[in-house]
């Protein structure tokens, strides 16, 4: 699980660095824009392993 938290966290951050850069927003053009049901479900997924990510980072568990 925390993987796919990581996976999705970073497919999110790529997609804002791209915005910032580029003014060009990657998952809105591979998932039918904004307002489609399928993108708005990736980007909430992208939310929820965003908010998954915080708490792994304040987990005591696997930290060196």
């Amino acid at each position: 699980m925390n993987r796919i938290a990581l996976t999705l966290a970073t497919i999110g951050a790529l997609n804002w660095g791209s915005i910032g850069l580029f003014k060009f927003d990657f998952l809105s053009a591979i998932f039918g824009g904004m307002n489609a049901t399928f993108s708005r479900i990736v980007f909430t997924l992208i939310g929820i392993a965003g908010i998954w990510c915080v708490g792994m980072l304040f987990s005591k568990v696997h930290r060196d």
